[in-house]
């Protein structure tokens, strides 16, 4: 099958969004599939207001349905409701394709905190936006109740998962760690204002602050905190070895569907510090012992973020690696299968697409790093 993905987040943007869809699409190929990634790289961009690290690929209608055109995928989800989602949208209904859609983002919530403008007025907008999806991929079922309460009722499940081959419990202490006061509270993610990481950094606790990430409010938040150490954006072993250092992951943010560095925190042996919303109520669970049952804390949630700290701080890091083992890419790449709907063969003159028999100059499809430049396969 081959599977086109639009999304208006990707390289060089840090996020969980774009790490789930590079590791979603290469787990896809893995099992014999093609991915086309429809993403800002292919067309002209300009920086997102307030916001210049995102870029925005305005315009992109008639070059987003020649790539589409031209890759003429089985499948096609769309991750975004950027300009590039939306005109990936307007190429399927115009088509009769169907597609789905993912909800990754509480944009509603973020525009409001930038604009001071109610959250509720910008939700009519994504419910037209999912509303002509076949499915609407959510990563928990808080999250789809939530939708289901907006109007946005066809929901399937998709969850998240962890590369355990990075993430894994450890004792060392990375050489830029290693003459500051312990405990190192360590937050990770994109330094934004949607994020709260004010919140975290205004706790009066010993130790040392860390803030892995970097956004628009990385500079304000420096010169505002000159006690907190910043690292910037760190990746792949990097990353995994302040993960294993810290003694607490705080995650401060009120308005995420998930939280992705809370279960590579677990992972790696790392307890979590948040507020009892969702995200973290879909990790670490209300009484801070997961969602399965289990009796060991793992972290420790709170509306008085010190309080949490504190009471993370006593958790069992091997019971925080066991329970952060339990979220599989593999699991998440079955869920996010399960929840496409590919088109149905049918005869040429009863399809409207033209297809083509070589990319356009002017707009290539481009197929990733990952992607197994082949054939369809049956």
């Amino acid at each position: 099958m081959r599977i086109a993905i639009c999304s208006d987040a990707w390289a060089p943007q840090v996020n969980g969004v774009v790490r789930t869809l590079r590791t979603t699409a290469a787990e896809v190929v893995a099992r014999g599939h093609v991915v086309d990634m429809v993403t800002p790289d292919l067309f002209r961009t300009v920086p997102c207001p307030s916001y210049p690290e995102i870029r925005l690929a305005l315009g992109c209608g008639r070059a987003v349905a020649r790539t589409l055109s031209a890759a003429d995928p089985d499948a096609v989800h769309i991750a975004t409701e950027g300009p590039i989602g939306w005109a990936a949208r307007r190429w399927c209904i115009d088509r009769g394709m169907p597609f789905t859609t993912s909800f990754h983002t509480r944009f509603p919530d973020y525009v409001a905190l930038r604009t001071r403008l109610p959250a509720d007025w910008f939700w009519p907008l994504l419910r037209r936006f999912h509303g002509a999806a076949a499915n609407v991929l959510a990563a928990t079922a808080r999250l789809e109740d939530e939708l289901h309460g907006r109007g946005i009722v066809r929901t399937h499940r998709w969850s998240r998962g962890v590369d355990l081959s990075l993430f894994t419990p450890g004792d060392a202490v990375p050489a830029a760690l290693a003459d500051l006061p312990r405990p190192f509270l360590l937050h990770v993610g994109r330094v934004a204002v949607e994020k709260n990481i004010g919140a975290f950094l205004d706790v009066d606790r010993p130790g040392t602050k860390i803030v892995v990430g970097d956004g628009p409010a990385l500079a304000t938040l420096r010169g505002a905190h000159p006690d907190v150490l910043f690292l910037g954006a760190l990746h792949g072993p990097e990353l995994a070895a302040v993960y294993r250092a810290a003694d607490v992951l705080v995650f401060p943010s009120r308005t995420d569907t998930f939280g992705l560095v809370m279960v590579e925190a677990l992972a790696s042996g790392v307890p979590v510090a948040g507020h009892p919303v969702q995200g973290p109520l879909d990790v670490v669970g209300i009484e801070g012992a997961g969602l399965n049952g289990g009796t060991r804390q793992i972290g420790a949630l709170d509306e008085d973020l010190g309080v949490a700290i504190d009471r993370a701080m006593g958790a069992d890091r091997e019971a925080c690696a066991d329970y952060g083992r339990g979220f599989s890419w593999a699991a998440s790449t079955d869920q996010f299968l399960a929840g496409l709907r590919p088109r149905n063969r049918l005869p040429t003159d009863a399809v409207p697409l033209r297809r083509r028999t070589r990319r356009p100059a002017a707009m290539p499809v481009r197929r990733p790093a990952f992607a197994k430049d082949s054939a369809k396969p049956a």
